[in-house]
């Protein structure tokens, strides 16, 4: 849907819309935004609303604050879960310095740069389809987060041992109603763990999908008294959340990974960006992986990945084929989880298949065996490394892939990884319970 400044002001007009959330993303992947009233919707949609850049964390500073929102006016939509009286509408926006220039920490601004450098290259269209899998926890008699749950369903149950269907159900009908299209909906293999896939579209807007799929969850369960998390490894001892990404690329609107002549009737271009993915993989990973807890879903057991690894069908590997060919033909890159930045992350990993096709890579040969069930020995002989094992090594990594820090630009990346590596740190001198279990009676 293509609108004019002139269809929103309309739109707020005819629906009777109250409120406007001016809605953009910190570089941490956090959802900020300005509420404006319907009377200042003309200001919005001429990019004249002003916020304190000072007070986001890793914009800018206290004496150069101001910065201003540009919205995109085909992200707006109402939020179907509002009251039908004092309605809320969105508008997703870029950020803009106060002269007009685009302001170089924004996220959604970062891949906006890789899609541009993907269009000079020849090709039409990076598509992506994402598949977030998050938990549903019971709250507490003051409304608090808790990590118990009564579901007892496994992977693909329904209810009544699913008792978070009625949730997901909930969600997947107010996103369609926001233009989603859902693909997919069930429960996981972990109790109280669900999936929500979307039909793939065009990057940019698949970013500004999952912030939206991730704000309707947590919204939602909230609602119904329960709270949502996309926080990776929640549980011990049971899968944590990922989040799939599905990556397609088109050329005069021809899937380009797609060989009906080709080995596993993939191109050369399939092949190049795979290899691409796999030589950047540890660079960012901290972008794909975020947290101190991302690194507690990178292990053995559980289909997470956490080696660099491709395959056809293989879901011990980072990278699998998945069968469908044709117009559908995609790489699945399968170690991202959903506390990512959507935006950081998707740039990372265009830009990294972009120059495995520049410099016309080839990958490592196939890993049809399961790679947990080999050891050390066996995987060092077939050059299968690991990823990054914590926070701090993929910071490490990632500063010394000069194509992921060209891809943040130095304000992004220098924030980023300060941010990052704060966040290390507390973790690190935090006193744990498997400290205190382990060594309070014995020490």
């Amino acid at each position: 849907m293509k609108y004019t400044k002139e269809d929103i002001i309309r739109m707020v007009q005819e629906e009777e819309i109250e409120f406007i959330r001016m809605q953009f993303v910190d570089i941490f992947g956090q959802l900020k935004n300005v509420a404006i009233t319907a009377s200042q919707i003309e200001k919005a949609v001429n990019n004249q609303i002003m916020f304190d850049g000072s007070s986001i964390e890793g914009f800018t500073r206290i004496n150069e604050s101001d910065q201003c929102l540009y919205p995109d006016l085909n992200s707006f939509a109402i939020f179907p879960w509002r009251p039908a009286q004092g309605k809320v509408a969105r508008l997703i926006c870029d950020v803009y310095n106060p002269d007009g220039t685009p302001f170089v920490g924004d996220p959604r601004g970062v891949l906006r740069r890789v899609l541009k450098r993907c269009n000079d290259m020849g090709f039409d269209t990076f598509n992506i389809g994402p598949e977030l899998e998050f938990f549903l926890f019971e709250t507490d008699e003051q409304g608090r987060a808790t990590t118990n749950t009564r579901d007892e369903a496994g992977y693909f149950d329904l209810g009544p041992l699913d008792h978070g269907e009625s949730t997901r159900r909930e969600v997947c009908m107010n996103l369609e109603e926001m233009g989603f299209e859902i693909e997919a909906s069930h429960h996981e293999c972990a109790v109280g763990q669900h999936e929500i896939d979307f039909r793939y579209v065009q990057a940019m807007e698949g970013a500004d999908k999952i912030m939206t799929l991730k704000l309707a969850v947590k919204t939602l369960a909230q609602k119904n008294g329960l709270h949502a998390t996309f926080m990776p490894k929640p549980l011990y001892g049971v899968a944590g959340s990922g989040m799939h990404l599905n990556m397609s690329l088109f050329k005069d609107g021809k899937n380009v990974f797609y060989d009906p002549n080709g080995d596993r009737q993939l191109s050369q271009t399939a092949y190049a960006f795979i290899a691409g993915l796999l030589e950047h993989a540890k660079g960012f990973t901290a972008l794909t992986n975020p947290l101190v807890n991302s690194y507690k879903r990178l292990g053995a057991g559980y289909e997470a990945p956490c080696y660099r690894s491709w395959s056809a069908s293989n879901r011990s590997t980072l990278i699998r084929i998945p069968a469908v060919r044709g117009q559908t033909t995609r790489v699945e890159l399968r170690s991202p989880d959903p506390s990512c930045n959507p935006y950081l992350a998707v740039a990372a990993c265009l830009a990294a298949g972009l120059d495995g096709i520049a410099r016309g890579l080839t990958p490592p040969p196939e890993v049809a065996d399961n790679i947990y069930d080999m050891d050390e020995m066996v995987r060092a002989q077939r050059n299968i490394d690991a990823l990054p094992e914590t926070l701090k090594d993929a910071l490490e990594e990632m500063e010394r892939d000069e194509l992921v820090m060209d891809v943040l630009g130095e304000h992004v990346a220098q924030h980023y990884i300060r941010g990052k590596m704060k966040e290390w740190k507390e973790y690190q001198s935090r006193v744990s319970n498997w400290e205190l279990d382990r060594y309070l009676v014995v020490y």
